[in-house]
């Protein structure tokens, strides 16, 4: 019953928080004679901090509308490519009508971005994927919320995935595509791409693996510690909850989004605490270009979705518990995953020297695992000072990380 208690709480909390917008409103709008009275701007900003803190966040929008390079301003289209039950795959398109400019971006890489699904939408990688447009064709996993998918859509499992990322890469074409996956993804991007290289089929040009749990034995991590002290049947019995029946998932078991919600909080329950408290303070005091940030900022991270259970425990058990990857006794739908078939793909792991996600030497493990790249197509960053999130989005990923990656998938597009 968590899920409906949920769900009926967050419907008893809506009215007061719709009353909190307005109220913020009255009382801090220009023209207002609300906003004259002593005291408005603390009355306001604690009505807009209530709102916040109960509002209900729905998924952003990517809003990636245009790309400035070099003084040229190149509009860009978002379009879907595929889509499945659980996940569309979808490319952000320049478009110019200059021909110079025009035969240049043709001729520049493909790359597939697959994010994580793990808590968070597909647009927290929103600045991974701009920073990308500026020398790359651009796509990108866009994941499903699981309540979403009605329940004859069937399961979705961590094999699922696996498949899901090979048929992504054989629409684009793994001819000439660069794979970059970031967090979560690094593992079933990497079995999908052994088993296609298994085969014999094409493989990508390079693989680009950022902060990821290849092998979470080495330098575990909070998150690592909880999955090996519980065992399965705890997760199963209180993480997993059918969803209600006010969504189109009716029925289907998800790890809800707003467990996963308060699992990211409880890691840092002092900065959020303190970051909320700020935000209160920035609009007493009329700082609004910092208030607009701690907007910009939770608004994507307090937008969460729930992901499907089968997928969800496939990933604590063979990943966290088992850790069959680097154990070569990972079994997908029958094939065994070997990452030593891999040989015509080159390899870069990037991880960030403070990571309390991935630790170190987590993502680092896939050189160990893929022997048949050689060691001149292999390369591993570590990023001085970042954390987790460092190494894929802000300046630390704009100024430090991007070029090298740039410059690495460069060196293998032709």
């Amino acid at each position: 019953m968590l899920y409906q208690m949920h769900e009926l709480g967050r419907a008893w909390m809506a009215p007061m928080t719709y009353w909190a917008e307005a109220g913020a409103r009255m009382f801090s709008a220009n023209g207002s004679w609300l906003s004259s009275v002593p005291g408005a701007n603390r009355i306001a900003a604690g009505y807009e901090l209530f709102y916040r803190v109960g509002k209900d966040y729905e998924k952003p929008e990517f809003d990636i509308h245009s790309l400035e390079v070099d003084g040229s301003v190149y509009p860009v289209i978002e379009r879907e490519v595929m889509v499945k039950p659980f996940c569309r795959l979808l490319r952000f398109k320049r478009y110019t009508d200059d021909a110079g400019n025009l035969h240049g971006m043709k001729g520049q890489p493909p790359v597939l971005v697959v994010a994580p699904l793990s808590g968070h939408h597909s647009t927290l990688l929103r600045d991974t994927v701009k920073t990308l447009l500026r020398d790359h064709k651009v796509y990108i996993t866009d994941w499903v919320d699981a309540r979403m998918v009605p329940t004859s859509a069937g399961p979705f499992s961590l094999d699922d995935y696996v498949g899901y990322v090979e048929d992504f890469i054989r629409e684009i074409g793994a001819e000439d595509l660069h794979v970059i996956s970031v967090c979560q993804p690094t593992v079933p991007v990497l079995a999908a791409v052994s088993l296609m290289a298994a085969r014999g089929e094409k493989t990508p040009r390079s693989l680009v693996m950022m902060g990821g749990p290849i092998d979470t034995r080495e330098s575990p991590t909070q998150v690592n510690d909880l999955a090996v002290d519980r065992p399965m049947w705890w997760f199963e019995a209180n993480l997993v909850h059918p969803v209600p029946a006010n969504y189109p998932g009716h029925g289907r078991r998800v790890y809800p989004g707003f467990l996963q919600h308060g699992g990211f909080v409880a890691m840092n329950p002092e900065r959020h605490a303190q970051s909320h408290w700020d935000f209160y303070q920035h609009l007493v005091q009329g700082d609004m270009e910092d208030a607009a940030s701690h907007r910009r900022f939770y608004d994507e991270y307090n937008a969460v979705l729930d992901m499907a259970a089968e997928y969800y425990l496939d990933t604590v058990r063979v990943v966290f518990k088992e850790h069959l990857l680097p154990r070569g006794l990972w079994d997908v739908k029958g094939e065994r995953v070997d990452p030593s078939a891999i040989s015509g793909t080159a390899l870069l792991t990037i991880e960030g020297e403070f990571d309390d996600i991935s630790g170190q030497g987590q993502t680092r493990a896939a050189h160990a695992l893929c022997t048949g790249v050689d060691a001149a197509s292999r390369q591993h960053i570590t990023v001085d000072g970042a954390g987790h999130y460092g190494i894929f989005s802000g300046r630390r990923w704009r100024e430090k990380v991007y070029p090298q990656v740039r410059d690495f998938i460069a060196r293998y597009a032709d």
